[in-house]
């Protein structure tokens, strides 16, 4: 059982994240900073001034070595790591991404869960965009943060933990680049803790993305996730993310390369074939938006985006073998356009 704090400011430290963040870093700190209550900036190499504004907001701050690789997992590692020096009795950490907003209320929230769930060691809510229609990358994204609440397998990356299980596990694999918060909640899990969704606003998110380009290289982003962390764990009886590359094998590359090779002798009819195939799949995911109570619009949006994104995708996982067949450093991927180079 957890013993609280009287100063419920005590009773959590905040770390949050970010890489030339820029105005979203302003108003992620601003969410987060109170009298009394430790936040931790870890910058990982920013050059648009993020690191002299939170320190202005009179945030703790940790600058990433620039000769070791950058990673989410590293950055999380480090900031927890500043916290137990400044306070290793504090119960809870809160982790936040630079692009977000926590909303007002949800550490209160949080930590009531905590500290009445014994057997819950991870908890996060809701998630929404800033600006959902200001593109349709950004509506993507809004409709990828919707999940129904209860247990579930992972909280991405914006989630409060307990410190015990937190050291437990021994934190973030740093050496994974991305779907680092997924691979945290395997370990999580098969120590016997609960990873749980409550029924309540966590935080805005800024995805601020307006280019093909980006939503291709953070599909190509997440098929190199899907490859680093199914090595790690496909093979358990989790069998994380062995499904989806599967999919994106069958999907990406199989299935066009075995018809087109057909073409010459079946003419047309392997166009129809292809296109059928592809035409199905969409109307698999359109009705499971419209289930889901999404708008026709936003269903269709999502189920031809998730259609094509098997291609980018099958890059990302190719390159993943390709980096690990060569014994390449696994290096992010960044896909947004930062406040430096906007």
């Amino acid at each position: 059982m957890v013993v609280m704090n009287p100063n419920s400011g005590r009773n959590v430290a905040i770390v949050a994240i970010g890489r030339n963040e820029g105005e979203r870093l302003k108003s992620c700190l601003e969410s987060t900073v109170e009298p009394g209550r430790i936040v931790v900036y870890v910058d990982s190499g920013s050059n648009d001034k993020s690191v002299e504004y939170a320190k202005s907001m009179g945030c703790h701050v940790v600058e990433l070595d620039v000769t070791r690789p950058f990673s989410a997992a590293r950055a999380r590692n480090e900031g927890f790591e500043c916290v137990m020096k400044l306070d290793p009795k504090i119960p809870f950490i809160q982790f936040l991404d630079g692009d977000c907003e926590l909303v007002k209320g949800w550490l209160e929230v949080a930590m009531a869960t905590l500290a009445k769930q014994d057997q819950v060691g991870v908890v996060c809510g809701h998630v929404r965009e800033v600006n959902p229609s200001a593109s349709v990358y950004n509506k993507l994204c809004n409709l990828e943060w919707q999940q129904s609440p209860g247990i579930i397998l992972t909280s991405g990356g914006r989630f409060m933990i307990r410190t015990e299980v937190f050291t437990e596990v021994g934190g973030f694999r740093e050496e994974v680049i991305a779907a680092e918060d997924d691979e945290f909640c395997v370990r999580v899990r098969r120590n016997g803790w609960k990873v749980l969704m409550v029924d309540a606003m966590m935080a805005l998110h800024d995805a601020d993305m307006k280019h093909f380009s980006e939503w291709w290289l953070r599909m190509f982003r997440t098929g190199h996730a899907y490859g680093h962390v199914a090595a790690l764990h496909g093979k358990t009886d989790d069998r994380y993310f062995v499904d989806d590359c599967r999919r994106i094998w069958i999907w990406g590359l199989i299935l066009p390369v075995t018809l087109l090779a057909l073409a010459p002798f079946t003419m047309w009819v392997t166009a129809a074939i292809l296109v059928g195939l592809y035409a199905v799949q969409f109307d698999k995911i359109y009705i499971r938006g419209r289930k889901r109570g999404w708008t026709k619009h936003d269903a269709r949006i999502y189920a031809f985006f998730t259609v094509i994104a098997k291609f980018p995708m099958l890059e990302g996982l190719i390159a993943y073998y390709r980096r690990k067949w060569r014994g390449h450093g696994m290096t992010i991927i960044e896909y947004k356009r930062s406040a430096a180079r906007s």
